[in-house]
Order: C-alpha cells, then sequence, then structure tokens
C-alpha cells in the first residue's frame, strides 16, 4: 500500500513528514546499512487515534530487495524501544493487513502483541492492530 506514482507525491510525503518532526519532535527515520550509501527503507512512529484514543502507530516500508533480512525487525525493535524512553504516555501500535505474515513477525519481533479486539477499518482496508504494553488495552 501507499505506492507513489508520481514525483509531486513524494514531494507532498516528504513535506508532511518534515512537518511532523517539526510539530512533535519524532517521525520517521529512514534506514541503511551502517558504512554503506543507499536506504534500505523508512521505519518510525507517528501521532494518530486508534478507537478515540491517542497512540503511535508503529510504521515500517522497506525496499522489496532488503526483505527478509531482518533488517524491518532491527529497525521496528529500536524504535520501539526510542517511543518508550521518549514517548512514554502514548501507547504504542501497528496496524497490519491480515495476509501480511512478514509484518506481523517485524511487529511481534519488536516487541509488540496482537490485540483482536481493537482491530479496526483502516484508511485503505482492514488491519490487525498490535500493541506494546498489552495492559493498556485489556478488553
Amino acid at each position: 500500500s501507499d505506492a507513489l506514482t508520481r514525483h509531486e507525491e513524494a514531494e507532498e510525503l516528504y513535506r508532511r513528514w518534515d512537518r511532523q518532526w517539526a510539530q512533535h519532535g519524532y517521525g520517521y527515520w529512514v534506514v541503511g546499512r551502517h558504512g554503506r550509501a543507499g536506504q534500505l527503507g523508512f521505519c518510525g512512529i507517528k501521532p494518530m487515534e486508534l478507537h478515540g484514543q491517542p497512540v503511535l502507530n508503529l510504521f515500517y516500508r522497506f525496499a522489496p530487495s532488503a526483505w527478509g533480512q531482518g533488517f524491518a525487525g532491527e529497525a521496528a525493535t529500536a524504535v520501539t524501544a526510542w517511543a518508550a524512553a521518549h514517548v512514554p504516555d502514548l501507547a504504542l501500535i501497528a496496524r497490519v493487513r491480515p495476509a501480511n505474515t512478514a509484518s506481523q513477525r517485524v511487529a511481534e519481533r519488536a516487541g509488540l502483541t496482537r490485540a483482536p479486539h481493537l482491530d479496526t477499518e483502516g484508511y485503505d482496508g482492514f488491519d490487525w492492530i498490535y500493541v506494546a504494553r498489552p495492559e493498556r488495552w485489556a478488553p
């Protein structure tokens, strides 16, 4: 999802991400290999609402060439730890498509737990919800 087809879409996405950094002091980081040029993908957090509650959404998107090598799980784990240390008052969630087993594994590797009672219709399809600190979301 979220595939961009025009240069203008990429520019608007960058502006939106840049505004988030300016407003909140956090957002999405570029992920690469230490000491090597090029990027593998993006990982980070953004504020949103889930069932009327303010939360942080854990986001990760990686190039297909980076899939299956553990980069997304490593980045998501680092971002989860950063969020717990720097934005502890907001619950951290990940929205994952039911058929996306690779993304489910990334969320679990980052320490999030599936919370079926929170599943919801997302922006562009149905989302399974994974949560950090599930005691915050007891059914």
